[in-house]
């Protein structure tokens, strides 16, 4: 799970040099503190990477950030979006409206928007409470998600992108070269952006990676389920994410722009460290199975960022999907196995 580090290095409105500057744009109530979007020069207008929570201060700051960078909402004449959450897509929609400007995001993520689109939230509230069941989790946990009949939530009628974002090929930015990379794991459509053109200030290296949350510089990046109600495909998450850091480390850009915290140096050292990372979990996990657990006992003996009683009841859902992930990763790869018979279905390792 991702968890904010206490340090604001990167001012408001920050001037990277080459035509690219950053927003900080607040995430309400949330530890990670602000989404980083990122303003790009082209000959057509600006374009933006990201574009925040869809919030009305997050929407003030957005909109006085662009006018302190020399522009307006109403100039903006593209909005990149790196993948479907919230706290990246949720204002793309005001933008477009404030502007007329396109929408772009990967095909997967955008089948994710149309589905959240269409689906009532019962039907999303109904599938959860099933599967946190199947993972073991207590009445107590899942009572909340029976009687949960919400009016509202954050990214329930997200804006449908109108262009695909099609991975190695070169985005329609007039004066730039903006090349997507497909890199999914934090969502099935997550997309980094290259942008391959000399640095400007010289740094070695292959350009610059605006990379969205695929690659943070001190936290990693949640790897959970791709939830979707009406698919039953069984996906590995976390291995498309462990083969997208391979293909990310290979590009050895000169700087890592993330969508959080701050840009920072040597992508490739980065992916070594979270390759390891994970690689060193999975190894834990082993030892953690070496009695029958449900997905659920697992994410309660797994260690986050804080004891596991001192956890809020959303971010216990997000863990259990954190430690499905993991099982099937070990599941996959033949180093863990369902106990035949077991209801709920319990894992343990491959002795």
């Amino acid at each position: 799970m991702k968890s904010s580090q206490d340090r604001e290095p990167v001012p408001a409105v920050y001037d990277h040099g080459g035509g690219v500057r950053s927003l900080r744009v607040p995430i309400p109530d949330n530890p990670l503190g602000h989404t980083l979007v990122y303003v790009v020069d082209t000959d057509r207008g600006p374009v933006l990477i990201d574009t925040g929570w869809d919030d009305p201060t997050s929407w003030d700051t957005l909109a006085s950030g662009l006018t302190a960078c020399g522009t307006s909402v109403a100039e903006i004449h593209g909005v990149v979006v790196t993948h479907h959450h919230p706290d990246h897509h949720g204002l793309s929609g005001r933008v477009r409206e404030a502007s007329g400007a396109w929408i772009a995001m990967h095909a997967a993520d955008t089948a994710v928007v149309r589905r959240t689109r269409q689906a009532r939230p019962e039907r999303w509230f109904s599938y959860m409470t099933a599967k946190l069941t199947a993972a073991g989790a207590p009445e107590e946990h899942v009572a909340p998600l029976r009687a949960a009949r919400p009016r509202a939530l954050p990214g329930l009628s997200p804006a449908l992108p109108d262009r695909d974002i099609v991975p190695g090929e070169l985005l329609d930015l007039p004066g730039r070269r903006l090349r997507a990379i497909w890199t999914p794991g934090h969502t099935p459509g997550h997309v980094c952006l290259h942008l391959e053109e000399t640095h400007p200030a010289r740094l070695p290296g292959h350009g610059r990676l605006f990379s969205g949350d695929h690659l943070l510089p001190e936290i990693t990046p949640h790897i959970g389920l791709y939830e979707d109600p009406d698919d039953a495909t069984v996906t590995d998450p976390l291995g498309d994410y462990l083969d997208s850091l391979e293909r990310v480390g290979r590009l050895a850009p000169a700087e890592v722009l993330p969508a959080h915290q701050h840009p920072f140096p040597d992508a490739a050292a980065r992916v070594r460290e979270l390759l390891a990372h994970h690689e060193a979990r999975l190894t834990d996990l082993l030892t953690l199975l070496a009695e029958p657990l449900t997905p659920w006992q697992l994410a309660e003996r797994m260690e986050w960022n804080r004891p596991w009683a001192d956890i809020p009841h959303g971010s216990r859902t997000i863990a259990v999907s954190e430690a499905e992930s993991h099982l099937r990763r070990l599941v996959k790869a033949g180093r863990a196995e369902a106990v035949p018979g077991s209801d709920p279905v319990t894992y343990a390792a491959v002795q």
